[in-house]
């Protein structure tokens, strides 16, 4: 067999082998994203901002009734018209069932989750929580919790996965909402470590 027709021979096999693969693949790039426990007792629960359709803030009201947490403590930069994301949050949260007591709004200026963890951290601090969990969307979960290792010191943390909406590890590619929101969290998944 000449040599041409061997290179593209081992082409077409090595492209129908990606294509027969691939969503193996892909499950695999969802799911490295995700790195979350089942929840433990603690002091609060630590709903992280940034999740537009209120499942993080349901989860922490879960926690609470569930008894994992007396309270949970709902962070919120400025969001949309100049209103605290936690003040939209947990509002929410209250007209689906949970009572506004299970919450505690603390509304921050942050536009990272660097920067949301720094405010988190010495708020804990502040108020004498030691142990805590961290709740946020579960294809966040794996580099928030790396963010906030870097701020705890002594406090402990248990990392929670809220579902999203757009995002499942077993689907995440066959909707337009599920492919920005894995490459939105991949980008950041990469350049986290440099500083961008």
């Amino acid at each position: 067999m000449p040599f041409r027709a061997k290179l593209l021979l081992a082409v077409v096999l090595l492209l129908g082998g990606l294509v027969a693969m691939r969503e193996s693949c892909f499950r695999a790039l969802g799911a490295y994203l995700v790195q979350a426990s089942e929840p433990t007792k603690a002091d609060v629960a630590v709903v992280l901002a940034g999740d537009w359709r209120g499942l993080r803030v349901l989860k922490g009201g879960e926690l609470v009734k569930a008894g994992y947490v007396p309270v949970a403590l709902v962070d919120g930069p400025l969001a949309h018209y100049g209103v605290h994301e936690s003040d939209l949050a947990v509002p929410f949260a209250v007209k689906h069932g949970y009572p506004e007591t299970a919450f505690l709004r603390f509304p921050i200026q942050a536009t990272s989750t660097d920067e949301e963890a720094r405010l988190v951290v010495a708020e804990l601090r502040r108020r004498g929580w030691k142990r805590f969990l961290l709740v946020t969307s579960d294809f966040h979960t794996r580099r928030a919790g790396r963010i906030f290792r870097k701020h705890i010191g002594d406090l402990d943390m248990t990392v929670v996965a809220a579902p999203d909406a757009s995002f499942t590890v077993d689907g995440w590619w066959k909707s337009r909402e599920g492919r920005k929101t894995f490459a939105f969290e991949w980008m950041k998944t990469v350049t986290e470590p440099f500083g961008f």
